[in-house]
């Protein structure tokens, strides 16, 4: 299981909201990138986390993983990074540092709020 806090949400976050697009980073995000971005912090984390079939929480909010990118465990790991899709469709490609999951629903974002991969 991993486990983050969310600890600031960048001021243009609910811009993607339309495109059902979330942009994560560590609290070590550029600041060119911190607009676009949840800033989040690690409680516990884990190796491969993102795996299809597996959970994705938000808040109370619960989706399920359906794709990952070839990329997206790693940035996790590294930087806290991933780019989270909220799609039904999920035959197109993948970026590689992407994570699709249904349903297409954006969620609900508040700082404090945890983001829980089980």
């Amino acid at each position: 299981m991993s486990k983050t806090k969310i600890i600031e949400i960048g001021s243009l976050v609910s811009d993607f909201k339309e495109e059902k697009l979330l942009v994560l980073f560590d609290e070590t995000a550029p600041p060119e990138l911190r607009d676009i971005s949840i800033i989040h912090q690690f409680d516990e984390k884990t190796q491969d986390a993102f795996q299809p079939g597996k959970t994705l929480q938000i808040g109370n909010k619960e989706y399920t993983i359906e794709k990952v990118g070839s990329e997206a465990n790693s940035n996790f790991e590294e930087l806290g990074h991933v780019s989270i899709y909220f799609k039904e469709d999920g035959n197109e490609e993948i970026l590689p540092g992407a994570v699709i999951v249904t349903p297409s629903v954006f969620p609900e974002l508040h700082v404090g709020d945890f983001i829980v991969i089980k």
